[in-house]
């Protein structure tokens, strides 16, 4: 099993930045594919991010493509998602999940095929 816990959010003017990061505990983290939702008062939680267990392959959503970067610390058992250029429409939750596995970038888009997850980090940006 794996425990997440998200930190990093908070509030923040439009054009501004935030680094949100997840803390896994557990065994195997270096195994598992990450991924980063959001979800927007009255919205279904979305895709934003996603990386493998290695590192190798990254995915986002078009809504964040060139302005959100996400990567991971295998040592430190963490993953980060840097936010730059934000937007009023970025405000939501941001939860970071985890699974093995996942072998396609399709899959690793959808919330539903991960198993572990955090318990989100609220990020707010006024305009």
């Amino acid at each position: 099993q794996v425990h997440l816990v998200e930190s990093g959010g908070g509030l923040v003017q439009a054009g501004g930045s935030l680094r949100l990061s997840c803390a896994a505990s557990g065994r195997l983290f270096s195994s598992y594919t990450m991924g980063w939702f959001r979800q927007a008062p009255g919205k279904e939680r979305e895709f934003a991010a996603a990386i493998t267990w290695s590192g190798g392959a990254t995915h986002y959503a078009d809504s964040v493509k060139g302005r959100f970067t996400v990567s991971r610390d295998n040592a430190k058992s963490t993953v980060y998602l840097q936010m730059d250029s934000l937007k009023p429409e970025d405000t939501a939750v941001y939860s970071c999940a985890a699974q093995i596995g996942l072998a396609s970038a399709y899959v690793r888009r959808s919330p539903n095929r991960y198993t572990y997850w955090g318990q989100g980090t609220q990020v707010t940006v006024s305009s």
